[in-house]
């Protein structure tokens, strides 16, 4: 391991088991599992969207999102609308239901964060902040499916 790039592969190693941490947890009781939490996060962020779309964003076959979203569905976490916008194909909407539980899970990982995070200072975190958006979204850049970042979860002092 001599070049950084190799400490940051084994840092983001270890950081993926420690996502449980402040992260959804499959086994516990009103938690939401990942895929949940992350295909909520994106319709959250978005808006409505169809099967092809959530496809494209996430990288994954049409079946495994119906999969995913059909346990949305019977969760009552999403609903189907009409194309708001009249295209054919029916759209995902986050329901009130839904948004509720991310915001509770959401809320369980800022926590989290809070507790791992206590001893820096505000601008470690900003910047820390700063560096892993730029991370992600040099890696969407990349990979071309960029994710939309809401302007009030920006850190401080950007527009």
């Amino acid at each position: 391991m001599d070049k950084p790039t190799h400490l940051i592969e084994f840092e983001i190693m270890l950081l993926g088991r420690h996502l449980t941490f402040f992260g959804p947890r499959r086994r516990d009781a009103g938690h939401l599992d990942r895929s949940a939490y992350t295909m909520l996060s994106r319709l959250w962020a978005q808006g409505p969207m169809t099967i092809g779309q959530l496809s494209e964003a996430f990288g994954l076959d049409a079946s495994t999102v119906n999969r995913q979203t059909a346990v949305l569905l019977k969760s009552g976490l999403a609903e189907r609308i009409p194309d708001p916008d009249g295209g054919l194909a029916r759209k995902f909407r986050i329901t009130d239901e839904g948004e509720r539980r991310l915001d509770d899970e959401r809320a369980r990982a800022v926590e989290g964060l809070e507790r791992v995070l206590v001893d820096w200072d505000a601008e470690d975190v900003t910047r820390f902040a700063r560096y892993l958006e730029r991370f992600n979204t040099d890696i969407e850049r990349l990979s071309g499916a960029p994710w939309t970042r809401p302007a009030h979860i920006r850190p401080p002092g950007e527009d």
